[in-house]
């Protein structure tokens, strides 16, 4: 185990959180009160010795790294990011419970969006902004934006599989460098153009800085009290569209630009992503056209659920938990499907689900015709059994934590409505959940063992289980 090449990593990823936490300490010193200005003033003061600590005691690490490091040191370092982003929250006695506040940021990197604060109207923009922008930094990945400024070396291959979602990770480009770098290129125009939109609608300037961090993570943070709901139905259009934006698969924007059309188009995944939207919107407005006043207002509404749930962006326009039962399943499952690969959604991701439709369909057809050699099929080309075995471990893992999690917040004492879509929409980095957890609700009402619960799930869903997975596996520390 490399043990210092790992420290070399915490201490370049702390050194960049800190220099992130720059603008909301200029924006507290500008706009207050002095006591938030002090908090990340002290934060950043913090991060940065013991970014140089590390960096003292990595030295001389060799450059051995592989697979295990890579996945250790992607698991930790989201951890330790959380621990010491949650500081401003913390010290400024804005959200006075370090469990709290480290669930407030540990939801913010995770870009869940699950928030302890009942009055968000109440945080001072320096927090709030901090809040929005732990999205963004979370939304791409903290370590492909490390990636991006690192030399490239053959040990990054490992960081940026272990962080990057979806069931399979290759480069857009020969450079893994390059990669990094188009993906967050491309990160930034998106974002860009959204605050863009955002602004020309009306929006205020510091909401749309805000909301387009938000959309373009898929995170969910608002800056108001009932989120997006009090905005214009203009604005709510935008961030449905942007939501849908940042749920498809990068890798699609790549091949726009290279002008090759078809083979996005003939994408199967998204495809299926979609047809999700369509059919779930669909069905949504016909099952709650009584509840609004108009048809443009019941596919307004139905769409921009849709897209917050399906991106796990978080975002509510109304408040859901009053909707029928049959748009509520309709919501829970695309709770569990997710967006695309490549993307910043959670969930399981649509190619995983396809993945399991067309091995289920194999193994039927196998039954049939046993002596038949079949292959699993994505975009025509032949997808290798280790990851077609690894989607099967995933969802194993994945059905395990979210029962051990479950039943973990049963111990409170709340409903298994509540319970179960707490932890299902922690675990899918989503947000809000159904009945106590609604969109309308926070989580402050958990315990402090069922808020470390729900981090753990954040965290467990953000980096696809298995990074988190492995740092609870004795032998995966050992040295040899």
């Amino acid at each position: 185990m490399n043990y210092k090449m790992m420290g070399r990593f915490h201490a370049l990823i702390l050194a960049i959180e800190a220099g992130f936490m720059l603008p909301a300490l200029i924006l507290s010193l500008v706009q207050g009160p002095q006591k938030t200005a002090v908090a990340f003033a002290v934060s950043i003061a913090v991060v940065a010795v013991v970014a140089a600590l590390l960096f003292l005691l990595s030295r001389g690490a060799k450059r051995d790294f592989y697979a295990r490091e890579g996945l250790i040191c992607v698991g930790s370092s989201w951890i330790v990011i959380s621990l010491f982003g949650c500081l401003p929250f913390f010290l400024s006695g804005e959200i006075p419970s370090f469990i709290d506040a480290l669930f407030e940021m540990t939801s913010g990197f995770t870009t869940t969006g699950a928030s302890v604060v009942a009055n968000v109207e109440g945080l001072s923009k320096g927090i709030l902004y901090w809040r929005s922008f732990s999205h963004w930094l979370g939304g791409m990945g903290v370590l492909v934006f490390l990636l991006a400024l690192l030399p490239a070396e053959g040990f990054t291959m490992h960081l940026f599989r272990a962080e990057s979602p979806g069931p399979e990770v290759g480069k857009l480009v020969p450079s893994l460098k390059k990669t990094a770098r188009v993906l967050y290129l491309t990160y930034i125009a998106l974002t860009v153009l959204n605050f863009i939109f955002l602004l020309a609608g009306g929006m205020p300037l510091f909401d749309s800085v805000c909301t387009a961090l938000g959309t373009a993570g898929t995170g969910g943070f608002g800056i108001k009290n009932d989120s997006i709901a009090s905005y214009s139905p203009y604005l709510q259009n935008v961030t449905t569209v942007f939501m849908l934006l940042f749920g498809v698969n990068f890798s699609c924007y790549y091949l726009l630009l290279l002008r090759k059309v078809k083979p996005v188009l003939r994408d199967e995944e998204l495809r299926f992503y979609l047809l999700l939207i369509v059919g779930a919107v669909t069905l949504i407005a016909f099952n709650t056209n009584t509840m609004f006043d108009s048809v443009g207002d019941t596919i307004r509404h139905a769409a921009f659920q849709v897209a917050a749930i399906i991106t796990t962006t978080g975002f509510a326009t109304v408040d859901f938990n009053l909707w029928p039962t049959f748009s509520k399943c309709i919501l829970l499952i695309l709770m569990v499907v997710g967006a695309c690969a490549g993307s910043t959604g959670g969930g399981m991701k649509c190619s995983r689900v396809l993945l399991l439709f067309k091995n289920l369909k194999r193994n039927i057809s196998s039954i049939l015709h046993p002596h038949k050699v079949q292959i699993v099929r994505v975009n025509q080309k032949a997808v290798d059994e280790r990851t077609v075995s690894g989607v099967g471990a995933y969802l194993a893992a994945y059905v395990i934590i979210l029962i051990a999690s479950t039943l973990l917040l049963a111990i409170d004492g709340n409903s298994f409505e509540t319970n179960f879509s707490a932890s299902l929409s922690c675990l899918n980095n989503i947000g809000p959940g159904l009945d106590a957890a609604g969109p309308t609700s926070n989580y402050a009402f958990f315990s402090p063992l069922s808020k470390i619960v729900l981090i753990l799930n954040m965290l467990a869903g953000r980096l696809e289980i298995f990074p988190i997975l492995v740092l609870f596996n004795f032998h995966a520390w050992r040295k040899k």
